[in-house]
This record gives C-alpha cells, sequence and structure tokens, in this order.
C-alpha cells in the first residue's frame, strides 16, 4: 500500500513537472501572465480522452491532443499578442473560464459533469510502476526540450523581449511571431501534460481544470523562481507533497481543500517575503 501511495505521489509529481516547467517557458522567460495554462492541460485530457475512446492508438492520441492544445495555444495568442501585464492576465483567465463552461456544458461530447470515464491505458503501461517509468520518461525530454529551446537564439530572443520589447523591435525582429510561438510551445507540454493525466486517472471531469488547479502550478513558478528551470523541478516536489500530510488526519475532503489552499497561500506569503525571486530565480515577478 505504501509503495503504491509513493508511486502515485511520483506520478503527480511528474505531471505537474511537465505543467511547470510548460508555464515557465511562457511566464518566466517569456514575460507573459498566462492565466489560461489550466485550459490547455484540460484541452489536451479531453482531446486525449476522447481520441483513446474512439480507438485511436495511445501514441498517436498523445501526440495528436498535444498539437491541439498547440493550435488553441496559437489562436490565443491572436488576440493577447499586443496585451502585457494585468490585461493580459484577464483575457487568459477568461479563455480558462470560456473553456472550463465549454467542458461543463457541451454534454454530447464532453460528459458534462459526469466527465469521461474508463478512459484506456496500454496493457504495457497497466501497472503503475509502467506508468511511472514512462511519465518520467516524458518529463526528462520535456525538460531537456525545453532547456535547449530557452538557451538557443529563440530562446534569447524570447527573454529580450520580455526585458524589453521596443528595444527588440527596434532590432528588426518580429516580437508578436516570437510571443506567439513561446505560447504555443508551452501550451504544446501543457496538452502533454494533460493526457498523460487523463491517462493515469482513466477518469476526467470540469472540475480538474479550475482556477483552484491553476494556483498550484502558478506556485511551482514563482516559488521555483522565474527562468530557473531546476528551481521549477524543486518546487514541484514541494508542492505536491506539501499538502500530503492531511490525508493522515482524518479529515473530510471539505475541510482539506480549504485547508490545502491555506498552506499554498501561506508558502506564497513566505517566499515572496523572504525569498522574493524563489528558490533559484533571476528576474523578479511584475
Amino acid at each position: 500500500m505504501i509503495d503504491a501511495y509513493f508511486i502515485h505521489l511520483l506520478i503527480l509529481i511528474g505531471i505537474y513537472l511537465i505543467l511547470g516547467i510548460s508555464l515557465q517557458l511562457s511566464l518566466g522567460y517569456g514575460g507573459l501572465l498566462n492565466l489560461g495554462h489550466i485550459a490547455f492541460f484540460g484541452i489536451g485530457a479531453y482531446a486525449f480522452a476522447l481520441l483513446s475512446l474512439h480507438g485511436f492508438p495511445f501514441a498517436l492520441s498523445i501526440l495528436v491532443a498535444s498539437i491541439i492544445s498547440a493550435l488553441f495555444g496559437w489562436l490565443l495568442s491572436i488576440p493577447t499578442n499586443k496585451l502585457k501585464g494585468d490585461y493580459l492576465a484577464l483575457v487568459t483567465l477568461g479563455f480558462s473560464f470560456v473553456v472550463y463552461a465549454v467542458l461543463l456544458n457541451w454534454t454530447s461530447i464532453t460528459g458534462g459533469a459526469f466527465g469521461l470515464a474508463d478512459i484506456p491505458r496500454p496493457n504495457l503501461l497497466s501497472d503503475n510502476f509502467s506508468f511511472l517509468l514512462f511519465v518520467y520518461a516524458i518529463a526528462i525530454i520535456s525538460y531537456l526540450f525545453i532547456s535547449r529551446i530557452c538557451g538557443t537564439r529563440f530562446g534569447k530572443l524570447v527573454e529580450a523581449i520580455r526585458d524589453d520589447e521596443l528595444a527588440a523591435k527596434s532590432l528588426g525582429k518580429n516580437t508578436l511571431k516570437i510571443k506567439s510561438w513561446g505560447l504555443i510551445i508551452s501550451a504544446f507540454f501543457a496538452g502533454l501534460a494533460g493526457s498523460l493525466f487523463a491517462s493515469y486517472i482513466t477518469f476526467i471531469d470540469p472540475s480538474s481544470f479550475t482556477l483552484t488547479t491553476l494556483i498550484p502550478i502558478l506556485l511551482i513558478v514563482i516559488i521555483g523562481g522565474l527562468t530557473s528551470l531546476p528551481g521549477t523541478v524543486l518546487a514541484t516536489i514541494v508542492v505536491v507533497l506539501i499538502p500530503e500530510p492531511l490525508r493522515f488526519l482524518g479529515l473530510s475532503s471539505s475541510v482539506v481543500g480549504p485547508i490545502q489552499q491555506i498552506l499554498y497561500s501561506l508558502l506564497l506569503l513566505v517566499i515572496i517575503y523572504y525569498k522574493p525571486r524563489g528558490f533559484y530565480g533571476k528576474i523578479d515577478l511584475e
């Protein structure tokens, strides 16, 4: 039982790590206060679930679901490319609410509040230990890929636009296109994480993709430090494990949920007060 419990936690850490590093690309490196990340996560999960339930192969379902999330990232970039700060945050937050409303009300496709159940998983990954190895293989590849992107000329341009977009424009850089690609890549990996989540849980409903779920993902990026991928790894472990002791106190779920949010809020306040740049951050959150 204990082994199964720790495997479960490790799988969640792997999935949230992919979510965290993908948001790090758009928020930390790109400076885009993107609150629509949870929507990309949900789109990927539902796209994967629907494809799997209709008989598509596992690997193809993951790839197509991630591409669909990336497509929505591109669509979101069109109206938000010239927005910054609070305005960008509000529009992307509105996008999350729209996606949630669609998932909740398009019952013929999404199942509405009842969600989608019995999402298939291939026989090769039928036991959780095999799935754990698969998740961490994907997480490592995702980490190396995003780390590589951030170290390329494209990554340096993304950071330059974050620091001074006007200066980048004066040098002839297409800042709108670069920011769009940053959001597209970020959305792709969020959809990838959503696919893994749906495959692991085998049941999804709209409540898994609300603002409450977005908070720990934002915490991972802020606590780890903006533009710090190693910090994101450490923060993912901390954020996933902090509420776990509550499960052993015998409290009802109606009590555990609010306490968990309080713990996250306290952690955020402590980090902001004592270590504003997070564990290994290089820039401040503006």
